[in-house]
């Protein structure tokens, strides 16, 4: 277990998934880290969806959207949780 604070181990996870390459990840597990961060950085999605024919936001927000229910924190463990989990996948 990883005992420092929770900010330093979500800073460390973002600078680890900013190496990582969008082609080298499936596009369902791109639209989850996608929806973690943002709860994670910007707390619950309150924004309307004004474009429904962008169909690729219109994917993001509603990924967002199905996990407004977990906390900051919450999103934060998940995210650093599943970022380590590829990184750790990548260099096997």
């Amino acid at each position: 277990m990883d005992n420092r604070p929770l900010e330093e181990r979500f800073d460390e996870a973002v600078d680890i998934a900013n190496t990582m390459t969008q082609a080298s990840l499936p596009q369902d597990v791109q639209l989850r880290l996608y929806a973690l961060y943002k709860q994670s950085t910007l707390g619950r999605a309150t924004h309307r969806f004004v474009y429904p024919q962008d169909l690729r936001n219109a994917f993001k927000m509603n990924a967002w959207i199905q996990i407004n229910h977990l906390t900051q924190d919450e999103a934060k463990e998940q995210y650093i949780q599943a970022i380590m989990e590829l990184a750790q996948k990548k260099s096997k």
